[in-house]
């Protein structure tokens, strides 16, 4: 059935905003021109390897324009890059990523799809798993591919330039990644693909590969890349700087209330859907209002946009006892662990507080750690239960009330 789509410069206004790259705005516009002459929609893509269990506000930028095709009436592909994953993307990285198992990709992917459909609506949206082609390549198929990019061409890349002039190791594979991620491209026929500015080389291998298979090119879109709570690297989990898709609306709150004042603006633009940006960067230039205040409304703008306005409420009113009014929370967890005291690292690893034994030593040496209040300084302390409870608190953000 034929579509009705808006006119081609409505279309392109909305397009274009927020972007960072368009390559080639006449060329999008002519499919766009061609897409409403045939009443068919043009396709646009986004691709995630699934290198760790969840997705974080710094992808839901492109997702969410990603979502504006769609909401266009154009179709959206998702590709999971299942098989891409275990090779790992440079992208930005100083060193060689470390080669992920098919079962962590696999393991991992299979939360993707739920957390997505947070920004996406699965109308029309296809999911791909690039493993599916991928996998099914032989050595010959390789190294025809390989020949359609020389090694000159591959240290143009900015982070392989970097680290070639720094005598880093740069691993072969790794310039397989952004050739593997181009066939996404030659399988998935897509008139347009969008990524963070960090993706762009890995976007124009992906528009230029398909023309060695005959093709037509794909445009390209970057957005822009959000840095994590620590102001100073792009979000990752891996830098431990990321608010998730899966964190809790506390999480949230807190992790948002966390970043630096000269990120307020950068996060009002790219992780919320706000329509007062002008008056958000008149106040922080006034410099009047406590910049708390506007961390308050961000931090409650990111949850709405995962939960409710409810969950956002009940974020801060809790946010609130724990640290403006130094109450503990009414609804904290509770388990009984008998009456023999227990090591209370023992105790915060099982518990899952944190990752790991090691971390919780780091915590307690930080002075992250306390029990009814009083800090605690020794790793090698033990927690001794009571009838009415020992409320344990790990980090800025999790209780735990301790009984008999």
């Amino acid at each position: 059935m034929s579509k009705i789509f808006p006119p081609v410069n409505e279309q392109m206004d909305e397009i274009r905003r927020g972007a960072v790259d368009l390559i080639d705005e006449g060329e999008l516009a002519k499919k766009l021109e061609r897409s409403r002459a045939t009443g068919k929609p043009i396709s646009a893509k986004f691709g995630a390897d699934p290198s760790s269990a969840d997705l974080h506000i710094g992808h839901a930028v492109p997702l969410r324009k990603l979502r504006a095709f769609q909401d266009l009436g154009h179709h959206a592909a998702l590709i999971i890059g299942d098989f891409t994953a275990m090779i790992g993307d440079p992208s930005g990285r100083q060193k060689t990523r470390p080669i992920l198992t098919q079962e962590e990709t696999r393991a991992n992917a299979q939360t993707y799809v739920d957390q997505v459909l947070k920004v996406l609506t699965k109308d029309n949206l296809t999911i791909y798993y690039n493993n599916d082609w991928l996998s099914k390549m032989n050595f010959a198929d390789v190294i025809r591919l390989a020949a359609s990019y020389t090694v000159s061409q591959m240290l143009e890349r900015d982070d392989f330039h970097k680290r070639f002039e720094s005598e880093q190791p740069i691993s072969l594979h790794e310039f397989l990644y952004p050739l593997a991620q181009g066939m996404d491209s030659v399988e998935i026929r897509c008139d347009i693909e969008l990524g963070g500015t960090d993706q762009r080389f890995n976007l124009l291998v992906g528009r230029e590969l398909p023309r060695h298979f005959g093709q037509e090119p794909q445009c390209i879109m970057t957005t822009p890349l959000l840095e994590g709570t620590d102001g100073v690297r792009k979000m990752s989990k891996s830098y431990g700087n990321s608010v998730n898709f899966s964190d809790s609306a506390d999480e949230m709150f807190g992790k948002t209330m966390s970043i630096p004042d000269t990120m307020i603006l950068p996060y009002f633009t790219l992780a919320t859907q706000v329509k007062d940006l002008a008056a958000i960067k008149q106040t922080l230039a006034d410099g009047k209002e406590n910049p708390r205040n506007l961390k308050v409304r961000l931090a409650q703008e990111i949850i709405k946009l995962f939960y409710d306005q409810a969950a956002a409420d009940a974020a801060l009113t809790r946010f609130e006892q724990m640290f403006v009014k130094k109450e503990v929370p009414d609804d904290i967890p509770e388990m009984s662990i008998g009456a023999s005291p227990k090591s209370i690292v023992d105790l915060i690893a099982e518990q899952q507080l944190v990752a790991s034994k090691g971390e919780a030593r780091r915590l307690i040496a930080g002075g992250g750690v306390s029990l009814n209040g009083e800090k605690v300084e020794d790793e090698k302390a033990v927690v001794t239960p009571t009838e009415e409870g020992v409320v344990l608190k790990v980090g800025k953000r999790k209780f735990l009330k301790v009984k008999i």
